[in-house]
């Protein structure tokens, strides 16, 4: 059986919805997570009584100068950890012709610019152990497109080409990067689209049914497991088969 007590797992947007999901499953795997959000939930919290496995760490990604700080701090006082799981995004639904300058900023800071300066200062610690996983929460919605969701399609997309790129600068020091793509899944991401439209989109799945949180879990935890040790630079996508 696979040793993971000990190994550190750094969630982003840990605090609801997929990336609690994402908390959970690693924590039942003997992994000891850290779930970084804005503010505790209910849920969260709920969880860190059940699993000591499982702390909390404030952290505001539209705050991009204190990142750096912010990381230091953190494996000062966790030590290098094992994987990062960038989870945490926004998204801000409209038309492009009509949506506001500062909601089109705040997408890219948050989804694209903040990710990738967390995803620097966080790996750095990692390469002094020549070890490590990284996963970039995407979306089928890089790929398919969305009506109204042209930014955030683009702040995914921007996700999966950093996915490959950074995977051909860190495999050298034996650190795999990978990007997950769920599907429509019952969360608050998905609150925007109305029963009708998730219904179609049950009808042209080839399972008949949206992907479950847990499944897209399952996914990150086997990707941090050493049967994947030899997978990097790819984008995974579970959606229930929408893009079959």
């Amino acid at each position: 059986m696979e040793n993971t007590k000990g190994k550190v797992v750094l969630v982003t947007g840990g605090n609801r919805g997929l990336g609690l999901s994402i908390v959970q499953s690693l924590a039942e795997a003997g992994y000891s997570v850290v779930a970084a959000a804005r503010s505790l939930t209910p849920e969260l919290t709920q969880l860190m009584s059940e699993d000591k496995k499982v702390t909390f760490e404030t952290l505001d990604l539209k705050k991009i100068k204190e990142l750096h700080l912010w990381s230091r701090n953190f494996t000062e006082k966790y030590g290098s950890p094992y994987a990062l799981i960038n989870n945490a995004a926004i998204a801000h639904d409209g038309v492009l012709g009509t949506m506001h300058e500062s909601q089109i900023e705040e997408v890219i800071a948050v989804n694209v610019t903040a990710t990738l300066i967390l995803t620097k200062y966080i790996s750095r610690s990692m390469l002094r152990n020549r070890l490590g996983r990284i996963v970039n929460i995407s979306s089928i919605i890089a790929s398919t497109g969305f009506n109204g969701l042209s930014v955030y399609a683009a702040s995914k997309a921007a996700l999966n080409g950093f996915t490959k790129s950074l995977s051909r600068e860190l495999g050298k020091v034996n650190i795999t990067v990978n990007a997950v793509a769920p599907g429509y899944m019952e969360t608050s991401m998905s609150a925007g689209i109305n029963d009708t439209q998730l219904d179609q989109i049950r009808r042209r799945s080839a399972l008949k049914r949206l992907a479950k949180t847990a499944e897209v879990a399952s996914t990150i935890k086997y990707l941090l497991s050493d049967d994947a040790a030899a997978i990097t630079g790819t984008v995974l996508t579970v959606d229930a088969g929408n893009t079959a």
